[in-house]
């Protein structure tokens, strides 16, 4: 039996997801309008900004991976497909958001070189 694979990407706390992998989770992936942050369908949301679409400050990002990264230990049975959340259209860097992801769990599949930030 094949795992279920997750789309983990970035989110606004009010879920209009309307661009970039926020769009890709909504079309693809089951995301919920209105839905800003968890499981979704085979996607799951980690908030990036806020309701007027400007940027978390990093505490509050991380304070949300960290919530996700312990549904993901609690659910060794799903792999997370991590996307570089906060980046890009997120307005970070990724030296920003890896160091964040340095105790994910083993079945998040996190992008090239984020394992390597400390």
């Amino acid at each position: 039996m094949q795992n279920k694979r997750v789309f983990v990407f970035s989110s606004n706390v009010e879920g209009r997801h309307t661009t970039g992998t926020a769009l890709r989770a909504y079309e693809d992936h089951g995301a919920v309008y209105g839905e800003g942050y968890g499981l979704q369908g085979s996607s799951f949301a980690i908030p990036v900004k806020d309701e007027n679409f400007k940027f978390l400050p990093l505490n509050k990002i991380k304070s949300y991976v960290d919530k996700m990264l312990r549904y993901a230990e609690l659910n060794p049975d799903i792999t997370f497909q991590v996307t570089q959340i906060g980046c890009g259209l997120g307005g970070y860097d990724e030296a920003d958001i890896a160091p964040m992801f340095r105790t994910a769990p083993m079945n998040c599949i996190l992008p090239v070189g984020w394992r390597n930030y400390k």
